[in-house]
């Protein structure tokens, strides 16, 4: 019998896991699957665990932009690199609360805020969290970034009203040395316990197209997947082209195919997990935007700008959702 020809309809399968945690062979052996029944499997297991026809709308926005001292390879904002990024001082809250409101307008649900710092100073923190209370008194589900977090942090963002902290891991830990050298693996998987520990829901994922293999990716499904608990919210990147990192050197776009093979394994292995398509969507098609949404992502940003790249308009979304007959919150415009 094949590995996973016993994958059942919530995405189990008795040889998939072992000791309750996932393995790269079962991965595999999802993610090799004949085209149209991986897309079957993902789909039932998508149906079985969330609206098959939602999409989540959340709004990013960098707060403190550049400047940040650590290495990857891949970011405009490290300060190591000549990527034609200003780095700016925190925003106003006053400010911060604009923007959540005109994202809140646009069809947002998620208000994501990231700021560029290996981890932030206590008097950073303290405004962060009055923006934090101040977006979620809007009626909307928060998210930050800060980098790393000690558990102190952690329980005041939990107090301030924080739903979501994002820290990715970025890719597998095979590949993670030839793209990060400032900050070990193992220090984003504490600062995911300590927020798990706090109460605060994660946002963790990867970025694909950095030069990695499509067993690296796999293997990042994997981390993610065996986690204390898989993160509630799960952002698959594409590198957006920057000029000046070193992962200039390296990327290389995936084939579009092997993007919807990733997403529907990801709905696989972490079936109640949303499924974000993240950074990159700009130059993905309508065609490959359907196909991910049938293998189970089921969240897009919002906006014109990621942080620091372009992204999709507002208006392009709303024809493409209205289109696949999918609902959403998105209105017209930022």
């Amino acid at each position: 019998m094949d590995l996973c020809d016993g994958v059942d309809r919530n995405g189990s399968c008795e040889l998939a896991q072992v000791g309750g945690t996932w393995e790269r062979a079962a991965a595999e052996a999802l993610y090799d699957l004949p085209f149209a029944e991986l897309m079957f499997r993902a789909q039932s297991v998508h149906r079985d665990n969330c609206d098959p026809n939602h999409v989540e709308t959340a709004s990013l926005l960098s707060v403190k932009t550049g400047g940040c001292p650590e290495d990857c390879g891949y970011c405009a904002q490290s300060a190591r690199y000549e990527t034609g990024v200003k780095a700016t001082r925190l925003m106003d809250c006053s400010d911060v609360v604009t923007a959540a409101q005109r994202a809140k307008e646009a069809g947002a649900t998620r208000f994501c805020m990231a700021a560029a710092w290996r981890s932030p100073k206590d008097r950073d923190l303290d405004l962060v969290c009055e923006m934090v209370s101040a977006v979620k008194d809007l009626g909307m589900q928060t998210c930050v970034t800060l980098g790393m977090l000690t558990p102190k942090q952690a329980a005041r963002l939990f107090e301030a009203g924080l739903d979501f902290y994002n820290h990715n891991v970025d890719t597998s830990p095979e590949f993670y040395g030839n793209i990060i050298t400032t900050r070990s693996l193992q220090d984003r998987i504490d600062t995911l316990e300590h927020v798990r520990e706090a109460g605060i829901k994660v946002c963790c994922g990867g970025i694909i197209g950095m030069g990695e293999g499509v067993q690296d990716r796999l293997d990042m499904l994997v981390l993610l997947a065996n986690l204390s608990k898989p993160p509630e919210s799960v952002p698959i990147n594409l590198w957006n082209e920057v000029k000046g990192v070193p992962v200039a050197n390296t990327a290389q776009a995936p084939d579009p195919i092997a993007l919807v093979r990733l997403v529907a394994t990801a709905r696989i292995m972490m079936p109640r997990s949303v499924i974000r398509l993240s950074a990159g969507r700009r130059d993905i098609t309508d065609e490959l935007h359907a196909l991910c949404f049938l293998a189970g992502a089921n969240s897009i940003f919002i906006g014109d700008v990621l942080l620091t790249t372009k992204n999709p308009t507002a208006d392009r979304d709303a024809r493409l959702l209205t289109k696949l007959g999918i609902t959403s919150t998105l209105g017209k415009g930022l």
